[in-house]
């Protein structure tokens, strides 16, 4: 597999001040696991996002918003999100790398791509910086993309809900979005009652798991409604949110995930759409070796498909499933089935 990896020295000037978990070590960490992984990789400069494309997500004030706080030195732009002057470049790359990536992929200059910047971005809203996310990185890709007329599937396995995400295509039946998340979590959004609405109803899923749960529900539901689900539903791209906050060793969450579950969900979802369609954002994660360790195992999956069903009784039926199967995870039911294979 030849791996397109975009990153920019930005993301590193990016200061969120000492002791904070959203800190620039965590770039070198994901860099080490891409390295360990041993696919070809091929290092790319994460470009400044054009204005035009960051409109398709965020708000025309609240750009312009972000630019004068950061330029005029930074601060708190809530008690999660602190900036600095340099952030409002890093921004600017964090979100523009995605764009790129699609550009780049549909040149045929990769099999896959993996945006490692910062800030992160699955909680930003329309005109509103939280989580330590100032712009929606994945948001601004999946836009990108449908409005050259194609299909998206995003699917988020970061600890917590990307309420971002989920509101920003809440009424989009163009872009389907699943969620594995802690609950209850930050931000207290994500619970299985949110479905879409409009002309989505029906495209948003959310698994959301009790605090203690391993990664057996996590690797049960992908194998069992997940993957059919976005096998039947067909996207031509798939874009994850690859959080690495879900490891059993990470300081800020309570969810048990182990290197190998994050591989096991890589491969499932390998086969899901064509070579050279599919691009992973960097989350969360602060655990500097547990991101390491399944940054390689997640392009490990991603290198090694596995056969997982196709349920082939249309994509309403795929839609009843997994809505049935995360309404069992979420209230426990799924824990007590036989989920250890």
């Amino acid at each position: 597999m030849k791996l397109l990896v975009y990153t920019h020295e930005a993301s590193l000037l990016h200061d969120t001040g000492v002791g904070h978990p959203e800190r620039p070590a965590r770039v070198a960490a994901t860099l080490a696991g891409i390295a360990a992984s041993g696919v070809d990789v091929v290092d790319v400069t994460a470009g400044v996002i054009d204005r035009e494309y960051l409109r398709l997500v965020h708000a025309a004030e609240y750009i312009d918003a972000i630019e004068r706080f950061c330029r005029a030195g930074g601060g708190a732009l809530d008690a999660d999100t602190p900036v600095v002057a340099d952030s409002w470049e890093a921004a600017l790359r964090s979100a523009g790398a995605g764009v790129q990536a699609v550009d780049d992929l549909t040149d045929a200059k990769g099999d896959a791509a993996f945006i490692v910047t910062r800030p992160p971005g699955h909680h930003a809203l329309v005109n509103r910086a939280m989580g330590f996310c100032l712009f929606n990185n994945i948001a601004v890709a999946a836009r990108y993309l449908t409005d050259r007329g194609n299909r998206v599937a995003i699917v988020d396995w970061d600890v917590h809900h990307g309420n971002g995400t989920q509101d920003t295509f809440y009424e989009d039946p163009n872009v389907l979005y699943v969620s594995l998340h802690e609950f209850p979590a930050y931000p207290g959004s994500g619970w299985i009652d949110e479905t879409g609405a409009g002309p989505g109803a029906g495209t948003n899923f959310n698994f959301a798991f009790p605090t203690g749960t391993d990664g057996h529900p996590y690797r049960w539901a992908f194998y069992h409604a997940i993957v059919p689900l976005l096998k039947e539903w067909s996207p031509d791209w798939l874009l994850i949110s690859a959080g690495y906050d879900a490891h059993r060793d990470d300081p800020l969450a309570g969810i048990a995930l182990v290197r190998d579950d994050y591989r096991e969900m890589a491969s499932m979802m390998a086969g899901v759409v064509g070579n050279g369609r599919t691009v992973l954002f960097l989350e969360g994660g602060y655990n500097l070796d547990a991101i390491t360790a399944s940054v390689a195992d997640t392009i490990h999956g991603l290198d090694t498909p596995v056969v997982t069903p196709v349920a082939d009784h249309g994509v309403s039926t795929a839609m009843r499933i997994a809505r049935m199967t995360a309404r069992e995870v979420s209230n426990h039911f799924g824990l007590a089935l036989d989920i250890s294979g």
